[in-house]
C-alpha cells in the first residue's frame, strides 16, 4: 500500500507542474507520467482521466492554502502579508490558479464557495464589533486584499509591469501592501487596527 501511495504522490506532485505550466488542454499525460516514474496507465487507474487529475490536484492545493494561510479579520493587513508571502513562495500554485479561471468549466468548487462564504461572514462580524470598518463591503474588501497580496505573482499582468523591482525589496512590498489593507480596513471611520 504504501507503494502505491508514493506513486499517487509522485503523479500528483508531476501533476501540479504540468498542469500549472500547460493548464488542462495543453497538459499531457504522457509527460505527468514521465516525469512521475510511472506508467500512464497508472494515472487513469487512480484518476480516471485528466479532467479529474486537475481537479484532484487543484483541490488538494487548495485545501493547503486554506490550512496553511489562516484568516484574521481582526488583523487584515497580517492576513495580507501572509497571501504575500505565501504567493511568492508559491507561484505554481497562482498559475494553476490562472489556468482555473480560464478554463472553469471543468470544475466546481464549492468547498472555495463555502470557505469564502465563512471569510466573508466572519468579516462581516468584525465589522458590527467596530474591528473593520464600514466604507467599504465585505466581499469587496476580500478582492481588494486578494489583488493587492498576489499583485507580484507571475501571472498577474499588473505588478511586475508597473512595479518591476519590487521584489528585490519582498519586506518593504510586503509593508507597503500591510498599510494599503489597513488604509482599506480602516475605511472613512479611521478605525485603528
Amino acid at each position: 500500500m504504501k507503494n502505491a501511495e508514493a506513486t499517487k504522490e509522485r503523479i500528483l506532485e508531476a501533476a501540479l507542474e504540468e498542469f500549472s505550466s500547460y493548464g488542462i488542454a495543453g497538459a499531457r499525460v504522457d509527460r505527468i507520467a514521465k516525469n512521475a516514474g510511472c506508467n500512464k496507465n497508472m494515472i487513469y487507474i487512480y484518476f480516471e482521466n485528466k479532467e479529474t487529475l486537475f481537479t484532484t490536484v487543484l483541490l488538494n492545493n487548495l485545501t493547503r492554502v486554506y490550512e496553511e494561510i489562516y484568516f484574521t479579520p481582526e488583523d487584515l493587513p497580517g492576513y495580507a502579508a501572509r497571501v504575500f508571502d505565501f504567493a511568492i513562495s508559491h507561484p505554481e500554485l497562482f498559475r494553476l490558479m490562472a489556468w482555473y479561471g480560464l478554463e472553469q468549466r471543468v470544475v466546481n468548487l464549492t468547498e472555495r464557495a463555502s470557505v469564502q462564504q465563512k471569510k466573508i461572514k466572519q468579516l462581516m462580524n468584525a465589522q458590527s464589533a467596530g474591528q473593520v470598518g464600514t466604507t467599504f463591503t465585505p466581499g469587496f474588501l476580500l478582492t481588494a486584499i486578494m489583488a493587492l497580496a498576489t499583485a507580484w505573482t507571475p501571472t498577474n499582468p499588473f505588478g511586475p509591469s508597473y512595479d518591476p523591482n519590487a521584489l528585490k525589496t519582498p519586506n518593504e512590498t510586503r509593508e507597503a501592501i500591510a498599510k494599503a489593507v489597513s488604509l482599506l480596513a480602516k475605511g472613512e471611520e479611521g478605525i485603528s487596527n
